[in-house]
C-alpha cells in the first residue's frame, strides 16, 4: 500500500534552523504565516470564525527515525511513539495554534514551533469539545509538566539533518 501526500501550502516562521525552536506551540508566542496555494484558498472560507486551528505539516528536515529516542524534556530513552520527536517513519507534525487573521491566501497565527519553509499538509479547526480530553494521562511527561520551569522548552539539532 502506498499513499501520495502533497502540500497545500508552506509555513513561514523566523526559525531557519532547529536550534532554539520552541518544542511545542504552548511554549511559543512567536507569529508565523501559513501561505496556502491558490487552488486551496476557497477551503479557508469561514475558518476565520475559529480562535485556534490545527496545522498538519511535514517535518521536511527530520533525520531518519530511531525507534528509541531521548526526547527534549527527559534524560531517559523512550519509545518513539511515546514522544513527539520529529524524526518519525512518517514525519508528520501537528500544532494547535492561535489564529490571528486570514487575508487572501495568508493565515497569520501565534504559536510557531516549526522551521521556515515547512510544507503544510492540512488545516483543521480546533474544537475543544472534540479535541480537548480532560483528565487524560500523560505518561512519563507528567513529572515534566508539573515542574517545567527549570527545563529547556526549545529544540536542539538532535532530530534535524544538517542545514
Amino acid at each position: 500500500m502506498s499513499f501520495k501526500v502533497s502540500p497545500i501550502g508552506l509555513i513561514h516562521t523566523p526559525f531557519k534552523t532547529s536550534e532554539n525552536i520552541p518544542i511545542q506551540p504552548a511554549f511559543s508566542d512567536v507569529e508565523g504565516e501559513a501561505m496556502v496555494f491558490s487552488e486551496f484558498v476557497d477551503g479557508l472560507y469561514s475558518l476565520e470564525d475559529f480562535s485556534h486551528i490545527i496545522l498538519v505539516y511535514w517535518f521536511h528536515k527530520a533525520k531518519s527515525p530511531k525507534l528509541k529516542v531521548q526526547p527534549y524534556l527527559d534524560q531517559t530513552e523512550h519509545g518513539l511513539f511515546a514522544t513527539r520527536a520529529p524524526s518519525r517513519p512518517n514525519p508528520i507534525g501537528i500544532s494547535v495554534v492561535k489564529l490571528i487573521r486570514i487575508k487572501g491566501d495568508k493565515i497569520v497565527f501565534k504559536g510557531a514551533d516549526m522551521l521556515d519553509g515547512t510544507p503544510l499538509l492540512d488545516i483543521k479547526p480546533y474544537v475543544p469539545s472534540f479535541d480537548g480530553v480532560f483528565n487524560a494521562k500523560v505518561g512519563w511527561l507528567e513529572r515534566h509538566l508539573s515542574d517545567s520551569e527549570n527545563e529547556s522548552k526549545t529544540a536542539d539539532s538532535r532530530f534535524t539533518i544538517d542545514e
